[in-house]
């Protein structure tokens, strides 16, 4: 079970977007996340009429490395480290370290 996964609310802790929060909108296999509105660069594309794809430069973002990310906890308002814990049922699920609180219940 990872710590990180898609659609958590995630911030930034080091890099030039210290602070930012965002969301988790891909993982990707090598250690990295793409972040909603984090890590924003230019791509030059060339227009491809076959594709109808118009040429510019375009922002887009960029994987930031999971170990530059941190869960972020919204009843205490800052970033929190995880942890897991088996429910009575016998579900494992990820919990806030700082809390206790329990971070997905599905």
């Amino acid at each position: 079970m990872q710590k990180i996964k898609k659609g958590d609310e995630v911030i930034v802790l080091t890099g030039r977007d210290k602070g930012k929060i965002g969301e988790v909108l891909r993982m990707m296999t090598d250690g990295r996340a793409l972040v909603n509105d984090v890590n924003i660069v230019k791509r030059h594309t060339k227009p491809n009429p076959m594709k109808g794809i118009q040429g510019g430069i375009l922002e887009q973002e960029a994987p930031i490395q999971i170990s530059n990310l941190a869960l972020y906890n919204p009843t205490t308002k800052k970033a929190d480290r995880v942890g897991f814990k088996t429910l009575e049922d016998g579900r494992k699920v990820r919990v806030y370290r700082s809390n206790g609180e329990v971070v997905d219940i599905s």
